[in-house]
């Protein structure tokens, strides 16, 4: 298992890597001013690795916006592209409901997320 930490304005990006599958747990507000760092991430571990899932833990995001929802829609496209599933795990709250609500829940992988066992935080 690898493990790192990336630190954005109002956003911590874990990366650990569970039996091929990249695991992003993100703690925090997922915004404008941290969107772009977690882009850069996502975008380079899809382009780098081109690992078999790829997974967007979101249980510990209390907010995101529209760019942030931008951010993981062009995850999903550049995913779906190099046949990689991409799956958001523990939505919820008012998160949650964006994502119902403007329809694009459907559009993510939910189910069936797997996820490391642990996860260390690294500067």
């Amino acid at each position: 298992m690898n493990s790192n930490m990336l630190n954005a304005a109002d956003l911590e990006i874990f990366l650990d890597e569970d039996n091929g599958a990249i695991v992003l747990r993100l703690r925090g507000r997922l915004s404008i001013d941290s969107s772009t760092v977690l882009r850069d991430q996502l975008l380079a571990l899809l382009r780098r690795q081109s690992p078999k899932a790829v997974v967007a833990d979101m249980t510990e995001v209390s907010y995101t916006d529209a760019s942030g929802i931008a951010t993981l829609l062009e995850g999903l496209k550049i995913a779906r592209n190099l046949h990689t599933t991409l799956c958001l795990k523990g939505l919820q709250g008012r998160v949650r409901h964006l994502f119902e609500v403007t329809g694009l829940l459907d559009l993510f992988e939910t189910n069936g997320c797997r996820t490391a066992s642990t996860a260390s935080r690294v500067s």
